[in-house]
């Protein structure tokens, strides 16, 4: 066995705005810019179009298909308050979740304590064990193709509040709080993303 199986999976680095962006890969500035929204625009229209629970579970399983490498290719380099930009964080929120999910419940229930309100709002059961965790990330993007898509994203936003505030607290070190602070940041973008939507003019 080699000395990286030994380690187990990488965790996903949560996530400085220059990782994100910086995720995929290389293509000709002006059709990437194009091919991105227009994707991100046809899979949300594809799926509140369908009203199909099929299309919307497809959705939800999109990195599970095609890989995470290819979502990030196709919308990591666009503006975080967009709609590709906000697709992409949470796609990699559902990620993280299904990688490391008793991470993503420690990280959650130490955080409920701080962030009560965001809680209610991220609406996870209690307690918020790592099968909780599973559905509800599923839960929240699950809204984007079939419920209030301003309503997933600030649903977003609370789950990244929430864990942040218990990476913070469970955790310690540069790395945890920059970790933290980075899912403020998510948070900040995806509630902003939220009032775009309700004003047309998220794009």
């Amino acid at each position: 066995m080699s000395e990286s199986e030994r380690r187990g999976p990488r965790r996903p680095a949560f996530f400085s705005p220059s990782a994100l962006e910086a995720h995929g890969g290389a293509y000709d500035p002006t059709e990437q810019i194009h091919v991105a929204h227009e994707t991100a625009a046809a899979l949300v229209h594809a799926g509140r179009a369908a009203s199909d629970p099929a299309v919307t579970e497809r959705l939800i399983a999109l990195v599970d298909d095609i890989g995470l490498s290819t979502v990030a290719e196709l919308w990591s380099q666009r503006p975080a308050r967009s709609l590709p930009g906000s697709l992409w964080r949470l796609y990699v929120l559902r990620e993280w979740v299904r990688r490391f999910p008793d991470e993503a419940s420690r990280e959650y229930a130490a955080g409920i304590r701080f962030t009560t309100p965001d809680h209610a709002v991220a609406g996870a059961a209690e307690p918020p064990g790592p099968d909780v965790m599973e559905r509800l990330i599923d839960e929240i993007l699950r809204g984007v193709f079939n419920g209030d898509l301003a309503v997933a994203l600030e649903r977003g936003s609370a789950f990244c509040r929430v864990v942040s505030a218990g990476r913070a607290d469970v955790s310690s070190g540069s790395e945890a709080a920059e970790h933290a602070a980075n899912l403020l940041g998510m948070a900040d973008d995806l509630a902003a993303s939220a009032r775009l939507w309700r004003a047309e003019a998220l794009d």
